[in-house]
């Protein structure tokens, strides 16, 4: 059996510590590592007297990965002292290298995050290899924890509270040459074995080194908490924190907490008030919420939802068609993956300003040195502009992503056919228009597929991969193969008008123009959903999308229930953007106004006749009507699609609720936030709902049965 730390004393008497835990693809503080610390520890101090220093290495393509996730998200009020007591014993095995009398040294080679990271806080010297795939930081906070094995204590005394509480409240991570300019790594090395012999060389130069806290008269850098500028800082935190969180993650208000308590006593009592934060955090019901979307962020991305039996594919000529905001996105993307793609549109010159798109984003990255002006234009130079179909000669895959117009959709696609590989899949970046139906406007229906990006694509990692009545699974993989290709998380759904995002979506605009329709304030609206974790309020992201374009996807809808022989039952918001468009004249942002004013050079404000015009005193509602309206109404619809087939996996739903609609990350998606409210306690507030609100509350019968056998989603 591998031995979780091996330990080897070379010539010169350095003790060389290669972390390597067995089963896993990288190393975690699970229990293995915890038992095979405390005996090197035991060991190290037997060799004191005859060793120089120590090297920490990994045997793992990463250095560390942290704490082992699948043991904290199991950690429960009942075995909250036990956590507590292991978390300070982590933290005392950290101390004990930190104060062991001899040199120490990180030789990190890859990732090194989260308690991986504490580990090389921990140590006297760090040296990195100066390579893109090291990643440094402790990104705790994006899990809903703090960190747990001193890094609060020991980042406060490095760099003072003003640097440290981004890194620490925002989970920044940082490259290795960033962790050098901000003094959190001493060194870079060229390549592993430059790395070792950097870690030697310092270990004979430096054979008694101390942490500047453990030395007399130590000050945290930059000014204590009763500083005038810090505390300045300090007065002003706690507001602005809140404004970010709404009050929807305790995470950055415990770090807050934790480093500023921390940055006025002595070491050990800092760490002491970091494990009860940390200890009260992994109890919570948010951390289990976000590891839970963490785990099955990995599910995903590790191919659950991918046909087994195709081989991988890998895309090398893409075909976009319409160099819109959408079409010149995904251009950018797939080029920036190193795919060659050809943008097409009417004509070259409005080809051209789809690929100006990239051009603008690349410029960005340039002039802030994130990247290099060869890789721009190495990425530029897969990108061609055109307005002749014969130029998509070669593609295997072809995106259409023009306007919401299903005529206009099949011309484009069908002209394409003609020119690609046989084999090419033909994908469109429809948002709502059902694939099974576009399919019809090509020959080889078994190669349509439908794949939503979503706006703006350099930024939203999320892709909804849609499958078709005739959809094969050689196409749903290939699909499936290129979002990955891009570097994109897929979810797949099955065909429905809407599918799963874009109907869910719907119902939280819908909810809250309802509730405008009903004279409540627009004010309250916006900023109660922001207070429950949404991104943006209901009134608001409908500008964005525009009125106009929300109307015509109901007359669609409205049309194409007509030719099954059923109409489509008008929702309480129907009124209220029928006022908007052809009353008020306000088509939304694009238009110039919709709900939102957009003054040039200010920021938006709400039309003002808003108030005037729908808001009823009488009317208005608690905050919590209101935040439960909008976060019910998705998870009940979510629900839906579950019950109707168009959900595949609890997976999609959650995972796809958060990146694709930004449902609140502090629930964990749209049915967790049911699981973790409580089935029974659910069902009662949506039926509670639907008595005041209407029938669209009602729970579902799927979610009654569940209910019923008491199983959760």
């Amino acid at each position: 059996m591998i031995d979780p730390i091996h330990y080897e004393i070379g010539p010169d008497r350095i003790v060389t510590l290669t972390l390597d835990l067995p089963g896993q693809q990288a190393n975690t503080m699970n229990a293995l590592y915890r038992q095979a610390m405390t005996q090197t520890l035991t060991r190290l101090q037997a060799d004191k007297d005859s060793i120089s220093g120590v090297i920490i290495r990994s045997a793992k393509k990463t250095f560390f990965a942290g704490g082992d996730l699948n043991e904290l998200i199991q950690v429960d009020r009942s075995r909250a002292q036990w956590f507590y007591q292991m978390t300070l014993d982590l933290k005392a095995q950290l101390r004990a290298l930190e104060t062991f009398g001899k040199p120490v040294v990180a030789a990190i080679n890859g990732a090194a995050l989260g308690g991986g990271w504490e580990l090389c806080l921990a140590c006297h010297q760090r040296i990195a290899l100066d390579e893109k795939h090291v990643r440094l930081g402790l990104p705790e906070v994006t899990l809903g924890l703090l960190p747990g094995g001193g890094g609060t204590v020991r980042l406060v005394r490095m760099l003072g509270l003003e640097k440290a509480l981004p890194l620490l409240m925002d989970g920044r991570i940082l490259t290795a040459q960033q962790a050098l300019k901000a003094g959190l790594v001493d060194q870079l090395a060229s390549d592993a074995e430059d790395l070792l012999i950097r870690a030697r060389n310092w270990i004979l130069a430096n054979p008694s080194p101390n942490k500047a806290w453990d030395l007399p008269g130590f000050q945290i850098p930059s000014g204590s908490t009763s500083d005038p500028s810090v505390a300045r800082m300090l007065a002003l935190a706690p507001s602005m924190l809140r404004s970010k969180t709404q009050g929807c993650y305790p995470a950055p208000e415990k770090i807050l907490a934790a480093a500023v308590e921390g940055a006025q006593v002595d070491f050990h009592t800092a760490e002491q008030i970091e494990a009860r934060y940390f200890t009260e955090l992994a109890i919570g019901q948010v951390a289990k919420n976000m590891i839970g979307t963490w785990f099955q962020l990995n599910e995903l991305n590790g191919g659950q939802s991918r046909p087994k039996a195709p081989p991988v594919y890998h895309m090398r000529k893409v075909g976009i068609l319409g160099a819109g905001m959408m079409g010149g996105g995904i251009a950018y993307v797939t080029a920036l993956a190193g795919i060659d793609v050809v943008l097409k549109d009417v004509n070259f010159a409005t080809a051209q300003k789809g690929k100006d798109h990239a051009v603008r984003l690349l410029d960005k990255q340039v002039a802030s040195g994130r990247i290099e002006p060869e890789r721009r234009n190495a990425v530029l130079g897969r990108i061609k502009p055109t307005g002749r179909d014969s130029d998509l000669e070669g593609c295997d895959l072809i995106i259409e992503a023009v306007f919401e117009d299903r005529e206009l959709k099949a011309q484009v696609s069908a002209a394409a056919e003609q020119v690609v590989v046989p084999y090419a899949v033909i994908a469109s970046n429809t948002s709502t228009l059902p694939i099974t139906d576009l399919a019809t406007a090509i020959s080889r229906q078994e190669r349509f597929v439908g794949m939503h990006f979503f706006s703006p694509v350099d930024k939203m990692r999320l892709v909804e991969i849609i499958k078709g009545a005739r959809t094969n699974d050689m196409t749903l993989a290939r699909a499936f193969d290129f979002v990955q290709q891009i570097n994109k998380t897929p979810i797949v759904v099955n065909d429905a008008r809407g599918f799963f995002t874009s109907r869910v979506f719907a119902t939280f605009t819908n909810e809250g123009i309802a509730m405008l329709g009903e004279g409540v304030s627009a004010v309250m609206i916006e900023t109660e959903a922001r207070k429950a974790g949404m991104p943006v309020g209901p009134l608001a992201v409908s500008d964005e999308v525009s009125l106009s374009l929300m109307s015509q996807i109901r007359q669609q809808a409205r049309q194409a229930l007509a030719k099954q022989g059923d109409t489509l039952s008008e929702h309480p918001a129907t009124a209220v953007l029928d006022l908007l468009l052809n009353e008020y004249k306000r088509g939304g942002k694009a238009a110039g106004g919709g709900f939102y004013d957009y003054p040039q050079g200010a920021p938006k404000r709400l039309w003002p006749e808003l108030k005037a015009r729908f808001e009823n005193p009488e009317s208005q509602l608690a905050g919590q009507e209101i935040r439960d309206r909008l976060l019910f109404i998705q998870a009940i619809e979510t629900v839906r699609c579950v019950e109707e087939g168009v959900l595949r996996s609890t997976t999609d739903a959650n995972v796809g609720s958060i990146f694709g609609i930004g449902f609140p990350v502090w629930t964990g998606g749209a049915l967790q936030f049911i699981n973790q409210y409580g089935l029974k306690d659910f069902i009662v507030r949506a039926r509670d709902l639907a008595e005041r609100y209407g029938k669209r509350f009602e729970p579902p019968a799927l979610l009654l049965d569940k209910a019923l056998n008491g199983t959760l989603f």
